[in-house]
């Protein structure tokens, strides 16, 4: 399976490696984005490895270097343009010449712009990577941007702040539209799109129709008995707005945005016929967003991954700082980070936390047993392990690994007991699924409820996530018994908020006596075969993906933005070999796809792109890498940002006033005036403010400003350098660990 992150890091790599200059070394230029890119798949050492002598920020004070050649890697702003001419407009020349590498599609005016500039002349090529996106995952992808969640669901402050909220809303769907198409041009897929609509509740936030964004309605001699296209475009306009959801608006934008790329990279989602590539079935994208399962956020799960993000302090899911003790007995504070490169997290993380724990005390009994550091019974319990671990000092990778997910499995199980999770679970459970361990009607629902929502041992966090539950199971309850809820778990009134504002998820919350059942047509199933009783609700996205491979997705749930697979079948021709490009806005894929161990090179599987938009849960995540092997399929996720129960909660306490508060935006949502390009909106999203330039030195003490001026000129590297002898080399690595202060922040 093509793991996306190793093609992000390889198309990064052949960026690099493709720039070939005379003298052999090359300066490397980024913007303050596009270095944060490159650092999250990349190592300083990697890029320094491809013959890269000096890695630059765009928007800091550069020497000029002008016997060197230059990649530029940056975002298509028009600040960058700008800064890309000003280095070859003047009399000193910043460099011998520039590579120019976008990480998306550059605007055809800023190209125009570059061609008709001074730096022409000095311009050796231009490619635009596609490279937006952060592979958080092998199978998952990000924008990171948890402000987004605001944008979809917040509602307007006023029936006047209508106009503005949707111009805004358009501007946010459109961005995220074009990192949805980055990662499918770096898959090289064009894919059928499908998109969740709705049955149950109409577009939330700005999306909502309101008089300020609805068309003028038609005139009054339209007749209701006339076909709709009879009724004339005005009649369709209006009524259009009913069905303008955030995933339907985004599908449009995506499927647009393709037929772009591919109109004018006409060999986009081709391979030659010799290769195995050529076999794969086209893929399904399928846009959705957080309000087609609203349970899953607020379940406590079990399995590795998803119990540690949700009950230990990991920043974005990859950061965690716990006690190590060293070799020497003595406890430090020690941050790790948890990704794809720990082969421990990776084989553990999607386990349920006894299976997690049984493997890890299992690997590392074969651990001692191989390395035979110790004679004996090994670890039986995760105190041995522990014990152990301070006396194997050298051993300090494989040490400080079990150290760490020894520490978090202890924390998550300590927590575990300390907050009764047992009954609280099986209380969620029994709301989520409507049926208890056994298979009955939970009957007793509210008996076994309250004493856990008047307990004073309970967090309150968990009070909410409890209330939360019960009130969809219910799907809604009257306004008298929500708030003796409230009185129940003395929540406070910004946890009443949080439990309120499901309003504005299309939660149904107020019920009243002649209210008849929220008519939902895809709903979670039910699975007796669980081994675990508090984990038997499984996330809807599972129900989903499972229909459509079978062929039995709802197509008025999930309907196509433009082609289905039966009315569009792959022509064999789809994937014929590209001839090589010779423009200068060119672009040379260099996909490689990595066979399963011991499967053939020819085995190919189809793919399918889940994009969630409001944010997904670690369950989801976890739910897509098992289902790749259960259906045969690569399955990709990808969200707007990662959401842990903690986090969703407090986002839900501040979207009714636009964000304000918020740990991903303090001052909440931007207030939009009038209409601008998506240019003028792009070059605001990721505008960087240039350094001040340096002080001149002082007049005074000339002898230490010359000793000053040799030592900032004696490391720097000359083309003509031999890179082979351990003199140059040693040289070359004491000049590297000088630079990490300044611009090497990876």
């Amino acid at each position: 399976m093509s793991s996306l992150i190793t093609l992000t890091r390889n198309k990064f790599l052949e960026a690099i490696r493709s720039v070939n200059p005379p003298g052999r070394w090359k300066i490397l230029v980024v913007d303050d984005h596009s270095q944060k890119l490159l650092g999250s798949v990349l190592k300083q050492f990697d890029i320094l490895e491809e013959n890269v002598t000096l890695i630059e920020s765009i928007n800091s004070h550069r020497d000029p270097q002008p016997g060197f050649e230059a990649i530029y890697l940056l975002m298509p702003t028009s600040q960058n343009v700008d800064r890309i001419i000003k280095d070859f407009s003047s009399a000193a020349k910043q460099y011998a010449g520039a590579h120019l590498f976008f990480t998306e599609g550059l605007d055809e005016h800023l190209f125009e712009r570059l061609t008709s500039s001074p730096a022409e002349p000095f311009l050796r090529g231009l490619r635009e990577v596609f490279l937006n996106f952060w592979a958080t995952e092998a199978q998952a992808f990000s924008l990171q941007d948890p402000g987004l969640f605001f944008s979809l669901y917040s509602p307007p402050r006023g029936d006047l702040a209508f106009k503005s909220a949707r111009i805004r809303i358009e501007e946010d769907l459109r961005f995220v539209g074009k990192i949805i198409t980055n990662v499918c041009i770096t898959l090289n897929e064009f894919p059928f799109i499908r998109y969740y609509m709705p049955s149950h509740h109409p577009p939330l936030g700005a999306l909502k129709p309101h008089a300020e964004t609805r068309p003028p309605p038609p005139p009054e001699s339209s007749a209701r008995w006339r076909t709709n296209l009879a009724r004339g475009a005005e009649a369709r306009a209006y009524e259009a707005v009913e069905g303008d959801h955030a995933t339907k608006l985004l599908a449009f934008f995506v499927q647009n945005n393709l037929e772009e790329h591919k109109k004018q990279n006409p060999d986009f989602a081709k391979y030659p016929p010799s290769s195995p590539e050529a076999s794969r079935p086209r893929a399904t994208l399928i846009i959705t967003d957080r309000t087609m399962d609203m349970l899953a956020p607020f379940l406590h799960e079990f399995t590795y991954q998803a119990m540690a993000n949700d009950l230990l302090p990991i920043q974005n899911g990859t950061k965690y700082t716990y006690k190590f003790q060293s070799s020497v007995g003595a406890y430090e504070d020690k941050t790790a980070t948890l990704s794809d490169s720990d082969s421990v997290w990776t084989e553990v993380r999607h386990m349920h936390m006894r299976e997690a724990i049984d493997k890890l005390m299992a690997d590392f009994n074969k651990f001692l047993q191989e390395n035979a550091v110790f004679k004996g019974e090994g670890a039986a319990s995760l105190n041995d392990m522990k014990e152990m671990l301070a006396n194997l000092p050298q051993y300090q990778e494989q040490r400080e690994k079990f150290s760490l997910h020894l520490n978090m499995a202890q924390e998550c199980m300590a927590i575990f007991e300390r907050d009764k999770l047992p009954l609280v679970a099986n209380v969620e459970q029994n709301c989520a699924t409507g049926v208890t361990a056994e298979g009955k009607s939970p009957k007793n629902l509210v008996e076994e409820m309250v004493p856990l929502l008047d307990s004073r041992e309970v967090v309150n966090m968990n009070k909410v996530r409890i209330v939360a539950l019960y009130i969809q199971h219910r799907d809604g309850v009257p306004e008298e018994d929500r708030r003796r809820l409230y009185q129940h778990a003395r929540l406070s009134l910004a946890e009443q908020d949080a439990v309120n504002a499901l309003l504005h998820m299309g939660v149904r919350i107020n019920r009243l006596a002649a209210d008849r059942d929220s008519k939902r047509k895809l709903k979670q199933k039910s699975n007796n075969d669980e081994e675990y009783e508090l984990s038997r609700y499984k996330p809807v996205l599972k129900a989903v993906l499972e229909e459509h491979v079978a062929g039995k997705l709802d197509n008025s749930l999930f309907p196509y933005a433009k082609e289905a697979p039966s009315a569009a079948p792959l022509p064999s021709s789809l994937r014929s070999p590209p001839p090589q490009p010779t423009s200068l806005r060119s672009q040379k894929p260099s996909w490689h796809r990595a066979p399963k161990p011991g499967a053939s090179q020819s085995e190919v599987r189809g793919r399918l792109i889940i994009f969630m938009a409001g944010g997904a849960t670690f369950s989801e995540l976890r739910e897509c890498y098992q289902l790749s092997n259960a259906l045969n399929k690569d399955i990709y996720l990808g969200s707007t940002h990662t959401i842990t129960p903690r986090a969703f909660i407090e986002d839900l306490m501040a979207v009714e006033i636009g964000g304000v508060g918020s740990q991903s935006m303090k001052n909440g949502l931007r207030e939009r005036s009038g209409q601008r390009s998506y240019q003028e909106f792009y070059d605001e999203k990721y505008y960087t403010q240039d350094a001040p330039a340096p002080r001149p030195a002082p007049t005074s003490r000339p002898a230490p400003r010359e000793r000053e001026r040799e030592r900032l000129q004696a490391p720097k590297l000359s083309p003509s350098n031999s890179v082979n002898s351990t003199t140059t080399t040693q040289s070359v690595k004491e000049e590297k660990k000088k630079k990490k202060g300044g611009l090497f922040r990876f």
